[in-house]
């Protein structure tokens, strides 16, 4: 059980899967970080120096009448928030590695038609079939050498 345990996971489709799966782990990392680092902080400015990150609503304050200013504050106090502008964060980083993954997904597959062979025209036959007894004989016989018949130019 050990053996055939070691011949599936040595091989190649489980590896090259769990390398996939290290590197896009990474490159998840990458993008959540280009959308909160690069992407929204200039569309915040220019939306009038909002913080999506900070982007929330209060649904139950930890104390009557209290007013968070930021989303960590919200949470120390122990409020229950809706987290809007974390979603809009998590839904463009969506976006990104869809359309990142659609144009490798996209790049694979014209690789792989342009590697595809022209396909070979099919060889000519070198066999018929004997009408007597249904066997394979060579184009040229003029008998069968299963059942000996004497084969006319239209079998």
């Amino acid at each position: 059980m050990l053996e055939e345990f070691k011949k599936f996971a040595l091989r190649g489709n489980v590896v090259d899967m769990a390398v996939g799966i290290i590197i896009g782990g990474a490159f998840g990392t990458i993008v959540k970080s280009m959308v909160d680092d690069v992407l929204m902080p200039p569309i915040g400015m220019l939306l009038g120096n909002v913080d999506f990150s900070d982007l929330f609503v209060t649904l139950k304050p930890a104390a009557e009448g209290a007013h968070y200013a930021t989303l960590a504050a919200a949470k120390a106090a122990g409020a229950v928030t809706l987290n809007v502008g974390l979603f809009i964060n998590s839904v463009i980083s969506f976006v990104i590695m869809a359309f990142a993954l659609f144009m490798l997904i996209k790049a694979m597959n014209k690789l792989q038609e342009s590697g595809k062979a022209e396909e070979a025209p099919a060889a000519a036959p070198t066999t018929k079939e004997c009408g007597f007894c249904c066997s394979a004989i060579p184009l040229k016989a003029i008998r069968c050498p299963c059942c000996t018949s004497e084969l006319t130019s239209s079998v």
